[in-house]
């Protein structure tokens, strides 16, 4: 039998692991009867991913498919997911893995940011020339997951007529919002809109309505508006299914069994996120 197993983050938060559940859960009727569908989380939710392949195996998946519900390729997909498979791996000679790609850049991508503008009240299809759309994202050590993001700031711009879209990050790396907010002032934007790029609730996304309040304190002739995070938007379905169907078909165009980036790291990191326990590990997370 196949098995799915989709791979969320994992959050302090227990209604952003809720979020996931409720998210494979909407999806599973669009995906094959003939598929056994899981769900496991990175960290922090239950049942962790070596718990997942167990609960696969046990209902007598011989084939698991993992799908990383993650938005960009940084250390957690390049790392630690394929460090659990590799484990598995050896504790499950008989089971064949097939690791998949994260969500990553993918043409609905920006669907559903316009989308989340135009909830917030910013029409993408008309011109704003006094407005400036933060892309908030979460931050890393990652430079490439950090690049991802700026590539998607420019597509996005690319596709909208307002006049500035800008990269920024909450946490880890620069820009920060503040720098961000401070900018888009400086360039003569007189509404800002802030963009989380961020899949689910979490400390962070509350931390954001506190900003804005600080901001619309401290810029009080400039408007502020906090639009919806990216999410569990209905188009995110059509993404991970995509997803899904590459891995079916062996079609995934990331090789991290032979990733020299991650066989090299492997040697250098102190590895926690295989083992299931409830600790807290080292580097910060919402």
């Amino acid at each position: 039998m196949k098995a799915v197993l989709f791979v969320g983050h994992g959050s302090r938060d227990e209604e952003g692991n809720e979020e996931i559940r409720q998210f494979v859960k909407k999806m599973q009727p669009k995906l094959s009867e003939d598929l056994l569908i899981e769900t496991c989380f990175l960290e922090f939710g239950k049942p962790s991913i070596m718990g997942g392949i167990e609960n696969c195996i046990d209902k007598k998946a011989s084939d698991i498919y993992l799908i990383p519900i993650i938005l960009l390729p940084a250390g957690h997909s390049k790392i630690h997911v394929p460090a659990v498979i590799d484990e598995a791996k050896e504790k499950f000679p008989n089971v064949s893995f097939t690791y998949g790609r994260p969500i990553g850049i993918h043409e609905k991508t920006f669907d559903i940011l316009s989308n989340r503008l135009a909830e917030a009240g910013i029409d993408p299809t008309m011109e704003h020339e006094d407005t400036a759309v933060l892309l908030i994202g979460r931050g890393g050590s990652d430079p490439d997951a950090n690049s991802d993001l700026y590539k998607i700031t420019r597509l996005l711009w690319e596709k909208l007529k307002i006049k500035w879209v800008e990269t920024v990050f909450m946490g880890v790396t620069s820009p920060s919002v503040d720098e961000g907010v401070e900018r888009c002032i400086k360039l003569g934007a007189k509404k800002v809109v802030m963009l989380p790029y961020f899949l689910f609730t979490g400390v962070l996304i509350k931390r954001m309505n506190d900003m804005k309040e600080r901001y619309e304190s401290e810029y009080p002739e400039n408007e502020f508006i906090l639009a919806d995070y990216f999410g569990f938007h209905p188009l995110l379905q059509d993404i991970v299914i995509d997803r899904v169907e590459e891995a079916l078909q062996e079609e995934v165009r990331m090789n991290c069994d032979t990733c020299q980036y991650r066989l090299d790291a492997m040697e250098h990191i102190d590895h926690h996120h295989h083992h299931d326990h409830e600790h807290e590990h080292h580097h910060q997370h919402s």
